[in-house]
C-alpha cells in the first residue's frame, strides 16, 4: 500500500513539472557584484544629509580646484567670461579702430581675476551646505540631475556675492582688469556720437565668476548621480546608488 501511496505522489509531481508549474528562484546578490541596493528604507535620515553634504563638498573642491588654475575660466569655453552682451557694440566697434588688443587685455584679465577669486571661494561654499536639512536632503535626492547645486545657488547666491565682491575687486586690481576696462569704455566714449556708457565692471565680474563656478558643481553633481566612480566615498556610494 505505500509504494502505490508513493508511485502516486511520484506521478503527480511529475504532471506538475510537466504542466510548467515551476518556481523560479531569485539570484541572490554576489557582494562586489555591482548591484545596486534599490531599497531607500535602508538609508537613515542621517546618511541622506551627509551624503548630500559630502557630495556638494565634492563638487565644491573639484569646480573650484579646475576653475582656479590659470586659464581654468579663460580657456573653458563653457565658463570664460566675455564682454557683457549689452555691450558687444561697443567690443565690435573698437576692434574695427584697430582697439582689438585692448579688449583681448580686458576680457583676459576679468578671467583671471575669476580664476583668482575662486581659490577663496571653498570655505565660503562649505559653510553653506552646513545648514542642509533632512527635507531638503529628501527633496535633492528626488529632484532633478542638478537639484544639489539648485538648492545650493538658492540658499547662498545672496551671501555668496556680498562676501565674493571684495575678493574680486581684489582680484580686477591685481590683474589689471580695471584699468583696461576703463581703457575700454574711455575710448570709446570718445568716439563722435555714440551713447556713453560704463559698465559695473566688479558686479559684472562677480556674477559671471560665480556662474562659472555653479556650472563646475553641477558637472561634478551629475557625475556623482550618474557615474558609480565618481562617488567616491561609502556613504555616497550607497546613498546615490538608490533610484529614488
Amino acid at each position: 500500500m505505500k509504494k502505490v501511496i508513493l508511485f502516486a505522489v511520484l506521478l503527480l509531481s511529475i504532471q506538475q513539472v510537466g504542466s510548467c508549474q515551476v518556481i523560479k528562484l531569485k539570484k541572490p546578490t554576489i557582494p562586489g557584484s555591482g548591484s545596486t541596493n534599490n531599497n531607500a528604507s535602508n538609508v537613515s535620515n542621517t546618511e541622506m544629509v551627509s551624503a548630500l553634504r559630502d557630495a556638494l563638498s565634492q563638487g565644491i573642491n573639484n569646480g573650484a580646484d579646475k576653475v582656479s588654475k590659470t586659464d581654468g575660466y579663460f580657456k573653458n569655453t563653457a565658463i570664460k567670461i566675455l564682454m557683457p552682451d549689452d555691450v558687444k557694440n561697443v567690443e565690435s566697434k573698437l576692434r574695427q579702430l584697430g582697439m582689438g588688443s585692448m579688449v583681448d587685455k580686458a576680457i583676459l584679465s576679468m578671467n583671471r581675476a575669476a580664476e583668482q577669486a575662486a581659490k577663496e571661494s571653498k570655505p565660503i561654499f562649505i559653510n553653506a551646505i552646513k545648514n542642509m536639512t533632512i527635507t531638503d536632503a529628501v527633496s535633492i535626492l528626488k529632484g532633478s540631475d542638478n537639484a544639489a547645486t539648485t538648492y545650493l545657488r538658492n540658499n547662498t547666491s545672496v551671501q555668496l556675492t556680498e562676501k565674493f565682491t571684495p575678493i574680486i575687486d581684489k582680484a580686477l586690481e591685481n590683474t589689471q582688469a580695471t584699468k583696461y576696462w576703463s581703457d575700454v569704455f574711455t575710448n570709446y566714449n570718445k568716439i563722435p556720437g555714440v551713447q556713453k556708457i560704463n559698465p559695473d565692471l566688479s558686479k559684472y565680474v562677480t556674477q559671471r565668476a560665480l556662474e562659472g563656478l555653479f556650472k563646475m558643481i553641477a558637472d561634478e553633481e551629475l557625475a556623482i548621480r550618474k557615474d558609480p566612480v565618481a562617488r567616491t566615498t561609502d556613504i555616497l556610494k550607497k546613498v546615490f546608488g538608490i533610484n529614488w
